[in-house]
């Protein structure tokens, strides 16, 4: 079966929030039942490309993340890069 055009090309392009929100309807239709078994399996591997774009998006963002370094009376003093490992 080929790739449909739409399904690589446009997930590399989705925000973390357009990529959640359509892997969200995607297992509310599988969940429902209602889909035949050929468009279940399209919308399944859709929903793991979908699923790897998220995965991708929050391992870039937690490398962005910085820890705050507090001063004695708590206002923020520094930042420094979050250590991931």
């Amino acid at each position: 079966m080929a790739e449909k055009p739409d399904t690589a090309a446009d997930i590399e392009k989705m925000s973390f929030e357009q990529a959640l929100h359509e892997l969200e309807t995607i297992v509310a239709k599988l969940e429902s039942g209602s889909v035949e078994l050929e468009v279940s399996i399209d919308l399944y591997e859709r929903g793991e490309k979908l699923k790897n774009r998220c995965e991708t998006l929050l391992k870039k963002a937690t490398a962005r993340v910085e820890k705050i370094t507090l001063s004695s009376d708590g206002s923020a003093q520094k930042t420094e890069p979050l250590d991931v490992e």
